[in-house]
């Protein structure tokens, strides 16, 4: 016949059936219920998944240092040598493709753009901001730079967006 979905069974003895215990002094396991005589381990009574015995637990025990800011503003680096082999050349760069090329993470909402590496291939770059080095290799290459608003998630920035007023 063989082997089928309907035929399989677990070996036996890979399943072992729960002990019903506390049903009895009738019931084979005695009036305790094989918690032995009296203490807190015979009571009905749960204790918390941290609880020690009663002495302080380990999460109150060890200091607690440091704050999460709520407010911070998470900016993502993309290097230049990055883009070197993964864009053609005269092709555009924003956020959308790097991530489709696996360069960002999708929850990058500000782009940097870093100077490290080399950059032969001349390219049009949208993203957020752009370090001073990476600007002068894109320009070395005969590409071009534009800045896109943040939108909500306006912060400072190296260099400001087009069209911001100069303080």
């Amino acid at each position: 016949m063989g082997t089928t979905l309907h035929t399989l069974k677990p070996p036996a003895g890979a399943r072992k059936r729960r002990k019903r215990v506390g049903r009895g002094i009738g019931s084979g396991r005695g009036k305790t219920a094989t918690r032995g005589q009296k203490g807190q381990l015979a009571r009905t009574n749960k204790m918390p998944v941290a609880f020690e015995g009663g002495q302080n637990p380990i999460h109150r025990r060890v200091p607690k240092r440091g704050f999460i800011n709520i407010h911070r503003l998470e900016v993502h680096g993309v290097n230049v040598g990055r883009l070197e082999g993964v864009f053609s050349a005269g092709q555009e760069v924003t956020p959308e493709l790097l991530h489709e090329r696996g360069l960002i993470p999708k929850r990058a909402n500000v782009v940097k753009l870093l100077g490290d590496g080399e950059l032969k291939t001349s390219l049009t770059i949208k993203l957020h901001r752009v370090s001073k080095s990476a600007r002068e290799k894109v320009e070395a290459a005969g590409g071009t730079i534009e800045l896109i608003d943040q939108g909500k998630n306006a912060g400072s920035s190296d260099e400001q967006a087009p069209g911001a007023a100069d303080a």
